[in-house]
C-alpha cells in the first residue's frame, strides 16, 4: 500500500513540494519498467532540477527516492546488477609516450613561454591519464561528474599536468570559512572546484615554476569552465598530504591555508573510511566569492 505525504521534502537544497511528490509517485507508478537511472531522469525533467552544466540531478533525484521508498511513498524498480566488466575500472597501460625526458634543470625565465593548454580529445585524455598514472604519487583514478584537466606546456614540450575537478561535498574548516548555510552550500558547491591533481614530471626541476603555473591557470580557469561546462565557479580548492608536500607552491600564489581534513571521509550510513588528514588551501577567483555563494543568484547553463 502506497502512502500519500502530507508535506515537502527538502532534498539536495531543494524543498519538493506536495504536489511535486505526488506526480512523482504517479510518475514511479505509470513506468514500472523503467530502470532507476531512467525514472530518475524523467523526474529530473518534469521538475526542471538541472545541474549547473544544464544536465538532471540524477544523484540528487536518486537519493529522494530512495527517501521515499525507505517511507513508504513509492516502490522502485530493482537495482540491476553490473557486470563484471563495468564494475572493473580499465587498467591504464604504460607506453613509450610517457618515458622520462632528458632531464630540464634551468630558470624559469629559461624555458621561455610557459602555458596551461585544456586537454581535448580521447587521444589527449588518453595520454595525459597515463602520464598521471604513470607519475602522480595518487596514481590516476577515474573521475565523475565534472572535470577539466590541463597539459603544462613550454617550448622545452610537456612539463607536466592539472586537473580540476568537483569540490569536497562537506569540510569543516572551508564551510566555517565561507559562512554559509547547509541549504547555501547544497545548491552552490558546484561553483567550487577542486585542483585534485597537480604534477610536474620528475625531470622536470625549475624553481619557482609550479606557483608560476598555478597563477596561470588561476586567470583563465573560470574562462575554461565556463567554456567546457556552461557556468563559472568561484573559488578553487585543494587539499595537500603533509607526508608529500608543504604546500609551498600553492602559498606562494596566493592560495590561502585554513587548516587540515579530518581524515575522515562524508558520513554514509553503514560507510566509514579514514585517510591521512590533508592540509587545505582555498583560492577565491572573483572578488564577491563569499556573497555569490551565500546568495541565490548564481545560474549556470540553461537549455531551451
Amino acid at each position: 500500500m502506497i502512502k500519500k505525504r502530507k508535506g515537502s521534502i527538502l532534498q539536495s537544497g531543494r524543498e519538493i513540494s506536495r504536489q511535486e511528490l505526488d506526480e512523482i509517485q504517479e510518475t514511479v507508478g505509470v513506468f514500472p519498467r523503467l530502470s532507476r537511472t531512467e525514472l530518475a531522469a524523467t523526474i529530473c525533467e518534469h521538475l526542471e532540477w538541472i545541474t549547473a552544466s544544464g544536465g538532471y540531478k540524477i544523484d540528487a533525484c536518486m537519493k529522494l527516492l530512495e527517501k521515499m521508498e525507505s517511507k513508504g511513498f513509492v516502490e522502485l524498480p530493482e537495482k540491476r546488477q553490473k557486470s563484471q566488466g563495468q564494475q572493473r575500472e580499465k587498467q591504464i597501460a604504460l607506453t613509450s609516450k610517457t618515458e622520462a625526458q632528458a632531464d630540464i634543470v634551468c630558470n624559469l625565465g629559461d624555458l621561455g613561454l610557459v602555458n596551461v593548454e585544456v586537454v581535448k580529445g580521447k587521444e589527449t585524455t588518453g595520454l595525459w591519464n597515463e602520464y598521471v598514472s604513470r607519475y602522480h604519487y595518487l596514481g590516476y583514478k577515474k573521475p565523475f561528474g565534472y572535470v577539466l584537466r590541463y597539459f603544462i606546456v613550454s617550448e622545452r614540450g610537456l612539463l607536466g599536468c592539472l586537473m580540476f575537478a568537483g569540490a569536497a561535498k562537506a569540510l569543516t574548516f572551508r564551510d566555517r570559512w565561507i559562512g554559509w548555510t547547509q541549504i547555501q552550500r547544497l545548491r552552490n558547491l558546484a561553483w567550487v572546484i577542486n585542483n585534485s591533481r597537480f604534477l610536474i614530471f620528475p625531470w622536470v626541476r625549475v624553481k619557482n615554476l609550479g606557483s608560476h603555473i598555478l597563477g596561470r591557470v588561476a586567470r583563465r580557469v573560470r574562462e575554461d569552465w565556463q567554456e567546457r561546462w556552461g557556468y563559472s565557479p568561484v573559488l578553487a580548492e585543494t587539499f595537500v598530504d603533509p607526508q608529500y608536500y608543504e604546500g609551498i607552491c600553492y602559498k606562494a600564489a596566493n592560495w590561502q591555508y585554513l587548516g587540515m581534513t579530518t581524515g575522515e571521509g562524508l558520513v554514509r550510513k553503514g560507510k566509514t573510511y579514514t585517510t591521512t588528514s590533508k592540509k587545505i588551501f582555498v583560492k577565491p577567483l572573483v572578488k564577491d566569492w563569499q556573497s555569490l555563494l551565500c546568495s541565490e543568484q548564481l545560474e549556470g547553463r540553461v537549455y531551451e
